[in-house]
């Protein structure tokens, strides 16, 4: 699986889009886009090899920073002429609202579209399947409701936290992962409904994953803090951690 990560920072980070995470499928080539909010649709189409055959979007939970970018992505795909269907997928109530935040951002676009919308609303601990991807999702811990997710391909495996703290069903869903992409808001445990780096690396050596990428760092605690997480992040033994850039990849 190719993982690109499209943004990294948080709601508030000037210099670091909202993280989005593009996963690449080894087998044909399919692709799913992890979260696109409202900073991250233009960096999506500077670093994306082939964006109009975007297969697939995962939106983790319904917060601006996390599915507010869509409805630029949905208008750029109509006026280049997509006929492809995209599948959107997402906890419930995600139909509804990226509709709505379409149609409130480009009234009449979606009439217009050449291309179809398909919605998947999922059920936790149940596995469905995105193009190229078998998946499962969990609930977290966060101020809305928010599911972190487990995208397998043939030959790899990547979770994703969203926004949110660790719960018991989103460690079992990281087990022996490949790859953890977890949310590492404050350095320590601050804020009840978001990660932190030391939680977050407490949670891959757990889950047994072989590399660890912490995003939505917190924009002063990256700013000040960057050198000491890296520190941290080398002490880690057995494991590849590492505090990405936008438009860092990695191949596993």
């Amino acid at each position: 699986m190719d993982v690109l990560f499209v943004g990294v920072g948080e709601a508030f980070d000037r210099g670091r889009p909202n993280t989005s995470i593009l996963l690449q499928a080894e087998d044909g080539g399919k692709s799913v886009l992890l979260d696109c909010g409202f900073s991250a649709p233009m960096h999506f189409w500077d670093l994306c090899p082939a964006p109009l055959d975007l297969d697939a979007v995962w939106i983790s939970h319904l917060h601006g920073d996390h599915f507010f970018g869509l409805p630029q992505v949905l208008l750029r795909f109509h006026e280049q002429e997509r006929e492809k269907e995209l599948i959107v997928a997402g906890g419930p109530g995600v139909e509804k609202s990226v509709k709505a935040a379409l149609d409130l951002a480009y009234p009449g676009v979606r009439e217009k579209m050449g291309y179809s919308l398909r919605f998947l609303e999922v059920t936790p601990g149940s596995d469905f399947k995105l193009p190229g991807f078998t998946c499962r999702s969990a609930e977290v811990e966060h101020a809305v409701y928010s599911l972190a997710l487990r995208v397998e391909d043939a030959s790899s495996s990547v979770f994703y936290s969203g926004d949110g703290r660790c719960t018991p069903e989103s460690s079992a869903l990281a087990a022996d992962c490949d790859l953890v992409i977890h949310e590492a808001f404050g350095l320590d445990a601050v804020k009840p409904d978001h990660g932190s780096v030391r939680e977050s690396i407490e949670f891959a050596v757990r889950a047994g994953a072989a590399h660890l990428a912490l995003v939505h760092v917190q924009r002063d605690v990256r700013a000040e803090k960057a050198g000491e997480i890296r520190e941290m992040l080398a002490q880690i033994s057995g494991m590849q951690a590492f505090l990405p850039r936008s438009g860092d990849s990695l191949k596993l």
